[in-house]
């Protein structure tokens, strides 16, 4: 596949970014060939691969849903600007 500078200018401008001409040069060539690279691999055959996240087989750990932290009230609260019994209180912002 072949890139071109209106390309680059482009993708540049969606992500907004303001690229030097030297810059965009440089991305024409990077892109184009990551690219190119990507269809070299699209030509490969692979009907029989399972599809996979990693190149091993791996599980999941899963631990048990438990509460380690009770939540307490006065130190959560300690440092608070402003409260009002347990909730903190905030300036309000829409009228």
């Amino acid at each position: 596949m072949k890139i071109g500078p209106d390309d680059i200018r482009t993708v540049a401008r969606l992500a907004r970014l303001n690229l030097t001409p030297e810059e965009e040069a440089s991305m024409v060539t990077t892109l184009d060939a990551i690219l190119t690279y990507m269809e070299t691999l699209n030509a490969l055959d692979t009907t029989d691969i399972e599809p996979t996240a990693h190149i091993i087989d791996l599980e999941t750990p899963w631990r048990a849903d438990e509460v380690t932290n009770e939540a307490n009230t006065e130190a959560l609260l300690a440092n608070a600007p402003a409260r009002d019994g347990n909730h903190f209180r905030v300036p309000k912002i829409i009228d």
